[in-house]
């Protein structure tokens, strides 16, 4: 191209030079004729001239276009070699290191060489037949479900070995010290084991709707109650516990179904009791309600977080289903509405622990016939506390009325005197105040200490004025108090070990009180 453009310029000269050489000034004799021609000459040499200016402006702008191709491929050119020199140095690390080791792993320079196409179909069959291996694996050990979506199998294996000093109303995880005399041949103590605390759960994880991740969720135990048979004991009942639907968005959630009381979230620490939550009928308020509820997170900072929850739930008032078969309305369901709850919570991160702080209501009205409305209610506060890396303090209190379907009362919603069948009969709602507090101490993070203190305190006047009802317990019972330690060590995931002892003290209303001293040992596998 610099070959064109220089010839290009050296015949636009000669043609210039030839044009001025035969240039002559007009002779004496000629005429106007050869004006005229030399006229023209001059138009000609002007032409030429401006081609000439055209063609050296294009000659110094490929000039300049060639010096910035060739700066170009000068920087392309450093920047292959300084690739070079790093793929070479490279290349040398990895044969040196590898060199050292055994044979089997010595890698030379020249197995760096780019793979021919049989070895990369080779390699790829390797690949294909070592996929098919896992897959068939996967699906002789995988829970598979009717729909393509994933399932999950959990749940725990419990084996409880027990020794009772003194007489309580259920032997494998008792909630109340009873009077010796109220038992017939009671020895006063006794020894067993049990694994109807065992759980079983399915977790289900669906699509996504409107935003929303779907999943489900059922829970079963074998605590709810014993066949007729003989050994019977040792055959525990399947029971529902959990059985919920969960439609989650970034900070908003609707769960449906049957499910713990979400207005108090906290459970002691316990092995001992998975059947029930620990400290039952001493402070804790628990139940598996049929509910639906809302909740919303409103974040505050990068470290703290406001939670409101609020729902409806079936209106539970602790009676005994007087069928086996057939469902009668509980009296909460018989006031024609469902019971309401609602909770607000604040969380803050401190150094990687959350501290939380929440409040909840109740509210589930009752009809016991005859127009007798009687109003549940009922206030609770719950804290989580950290107290530096090692120790944790959780409590939980409430103050309400007729509200024995929640655990509250020690189970006693309404006192009456007389018969209920007879109109002119009042039905009192019971007030109770109660709750519990424990103290963690994290050992490792394998090995963890607990102590917990309840108490569950109906008002000692209203049993005295209004009644006991015997439809909850022979004697009334005015107080119930139990204590608890145990540590639990957990090797393994999958393995738990745990030792607990419990007091537990309950008070008839004017009649002292009883009390049962209690020893578990819990071993656990989890799956």
């Amino acid at each position: 191209m610099r070959g064109n453009v220089w010839a290009k310029g050296m015949l636009a000269t000669g043609a210039l030079a030839g044009a001025l050489l035969t240039q002559t000034s007009p002779a004496c004799g000629q005429g106007k004729e050869q004006t005229a021609g030399q006229q023209m000459d001059l138009a000609t040499v002007g032409a030429l001239l401006q081609k000439l200016q055209a063609q050296v402006q294009d000659l110094h702008a490929q000039v300049s276009d060639l010096k910035a191709q060739q700066q170009s491929a000068k920087a392309e050119s450093e920047a292959l070699r300084k690739e070079l020199d790093l793929a070479k140095s490279q290349l040398v690390a990895m044969t040196v290191p590898m060199s050292t080791g055994s044979p089997a792993q010595t890698v030379s320079v020249a197995s760096s060489k780019t793979p021919t196409t049989e070895e990369r179909i080779s390699r790829l069959e390797e690949n294909q037949q070592l996929a098919d291996s896992k897959i068939a694996e996967q699906s002789q050990t995988k829970v598979e479900s009717g729909s393509k979506y994933r399932l999950r199998f959990t749940g725990i294996v419990l084996l409880n070995m027990f020794e009772n000093r003194g007489t309580v109303e259920n032997t494998d995880f008792p909630l109340l010290a009873e009077n010796r005399q109220s038992q017939f041949l009671s020895s006063g103590g006794s020894f067993g084991g049990s694994l109807r605390q065992s759980q079983i759960g399915i977790e289900a994880f669906g699509p996504s709707i409107a935003g929303a991740q779907t999943s489900a969720n059922l829970q079963f135990d074998f605590a709810g109650g014993f066949p007729d048979v003989p050994n019977g004991t040792s055959f525990g009942v399947m029971r529902l516990r959990i059985g919920t639907v969960r439609l989650d968005w970034p900070k908003t959630s609707v769960i449906a179904g049957q499910d713990t009381l979400f207005f108090v979230p906290n459970n002691p620490t316990s092995l001992a009791t998975l059947a029930v939550p620990a400290l039952a009928y001493s402070g804790t308020l628990w139940n598996w309600a049929p509910q639906v509820r809302v909740e919303h997170k409103f974040m505050v900072s990068e470290s703290g977080s406001f939670l409101i929850q609020g729902g409806i739930l079936d209106s539970l008032t602790g009676d005994t289903p007087p069928s086996a078969y057939y469902r009668v309305p509980t009296w909460g369901e018989r006031s024609g509405q469902p019971a309401y709850a609602t909770r607000i919570s604040w969380t803050q991160d401190i150094h990687g622990q959350n501290l939380t702080l929440g409040a909840g209501g109740y509210y589930g009205r009752q009809a016991w016939g005859f127009g007798r409305n009687v109003d549940g209610w009922a206030g609770t506060v719950d804290a989580s506390l950290p107290l530096g890396k090692k120790f944790e303090l959780t409590a939980e209190f409430f103050r309400g009325r007729a509200i024995g379907g929640l655990g509250g009362g020690i189970g006693q919603s309404a006192l009456w005197q007389g018969s209920l069948a007879d109109p002119a009969t009042d039905v009192y709602g019971l007030n109770s105040v109660g709750g519990w507090s424990q103290l963690k101490f994290k050992a490792t993070s394998k090995l963890q200490f607990n102590g917990a203190y309840g108490l569950d305190n109906p008002y000692a006047h209203e049993l005295r004025e209004h009644g006991g009802n015997t439809n909850y317990y022979p004697v009334p019972l005015s107080k119930n108090e139990s204590g608890l330690v145990n540590f639990i060590y957990q090797p393994r995931s999958d393995i738990v070990f745990s030792m607990e002892y419990r007091r537990i003290k309950t008070f008839t209303l004017d009649q002292g009180a009883n009390a049962a001293n209690i020893a578990n040992v819990s071993v656990g596998y989890l799956f």
